[in-house]
Order: C-alpha cells, then structure tokens, then sequence
C-alpha cells in the first residue's frame, strides 16, 4: 500500500498564501483616499461593465482586487447581507464593521478549509457625518482585517503606490485634490518605476472612480465618469 504524500501544516498555510499573493499581484491596483467631504476610489479599469468598486449600501462601498468571478460572488454576498440586516433592523445598522466582521469569516473559513484561495483583496469603506468617524477597512485573502487611516492601495504594485500616496496625503483634501494624488498614485507603479520617470499618465476613459460623498443625505455613492471626471483631472494654473 502507498504511504499518502505528507505536507506539514506550516508548509500547506505558506503555499496557499503564496498562491493567493501571486494572482492578487496580476491585478490592477485600487486606490481609496479620503478626503474633506467623503472617500474617493479610484482604479486603472477600461470596462464599463465589469466593476471593481460598488455600492453595498446606503454610506457602505466595496473595492476589491484580484479574481473577478470570486470578487464579485463576495460583493453580492454583501449586498444581501446589508439588505437582510437593514430590513430586520434598522438601515443605520449596516454598517462596514459589520460587513467586514463578515468577509473576514467568509475569507477565514475559505482559507483554512477549501484547498484553493480566493485570489482577493477587498476595502470596505463607510462615510460618516464628520472625517473622524469614516471607516475603512482592508480585508486579505486569509481573512485578515486591518483598520486603515487616510488611504490604501492594494494589489499590483501596492508598496510603490502607497508610498506616493504617504508622501503626499493630507487631511483636509479636496476631491479634486485626492482625486489627482490617487490617479497619480496609479501611474507610480513598478512599470513606472523600471523606466526611471515619473508617473505615467493614465487617461479619463481607462479609469474606474466613484465616491462616497458625505454631502448627500442618504445614498452616498456616486460613480465620476466622462466630463465631470476629466474636469476634476485637468490640471490648474
């Protein structure tokens, strides 16, 4: 009888991270900023229909990098979490603690048990009354859960891009501000990098960007596209 091949559980942990860790790397990076009056995201996506950032609820979004297919059966699985808790309870409940709690036992328990990954990395962001009470949230492949100030980037090129954007995020930023510093973040990737300049430029039209916009009483998320976009992209004297 053949002896059944061993694979300490140390071993099976670190292959399926590094599994996970390369196909999030394969992916276009997100960027998410927050700035005076909400939280901009901001991707390099020429689809206009195969989405990285959505609404979940009404102050409540979703970024996320990687997969697409496991992504998006995520994103829905959050939507209809917010919909059942906001029917239940109250719509104030939802919140994106609550979600990301969520997701993370979703990714803990798909890590530790299924032999494949989800490829993933996903930010769940809430916009608050004031700045000091926004939330975002970025969850990893293996559940992990880490509460993120200011800004983050995730997936390809992520330390690159989060230095640029350390060198120059600010509280108290406009959009238009936070929206050219992220784009701009985008084009400081490792391509970028290797050819020794600066950042590369990245058209209007290959950009996926929506916000969550304090300003708005209720249904905060708003996608930013076509002239309204490539105004608040166009530089000023």
């Amino acid at each position: 009888m053949s002896v059944p091949f061993y694979v300490s559980p140390e071993q099976l942990m670190k292959d399926k991270a590094d599994y996970a860790r390369k196909g999030i790397a394969r992916g276009r990076a997100v960027v998410v900023v927050a700035f005076a009056d909400g939280i901009v995201f901001a991707s390099e996506n020429a689809s206009r229909a195969l989405h990285k950032i959505s609404e979940i609820y009404d102050r409540v979004a979703f970024a996320a990098v990687g997969k697409y297919n496991e992504f998006e059966n995520l994103r829905v699985a959050g939507v209809r979490y917010a919909d059942v808790r906001g029917y239940s309870y109250d719509r104030s409940d939802v919140t994106a603690r609550g979600l990301a709690n969520a997701y993370a036992q979703t990714l803990g328990a798909i890590f530790t048990t299924e032999s494949k990954p989800y490829e993933v990395e996903i930010v769940v962001a809430e916009v608050g009354r004031s700045p000091e009470s926004d939330q975002i949230y970025r969850l990893t492949y293996d559940g992990s859960v880490a509460d993120e100030h200011g800004y983050v980037a995730m997936g390809g090129s992520a330390e690159q891009i989060a230095a640029k954007l350390g060198e120059r995020w600010h509280a108290g930023l406009s959009l238009e501000q936070a929206l050219q510093l992220a784009v701009e973040a985008l084009g400081s990737d490792a391509a970028a990098e290797a050819a020794g300049q600066g950042p590369r430029p990245i058209a209007a039209d290959h950009l996926e960007v929506a916000v969550l916009d304090r300003t708005r009483e209720r249904r905060t998320f708003r996608r930013l596209s076509g002239p309204t976009l490539a105004g608040l992209l166009a530089p000023r004297d």
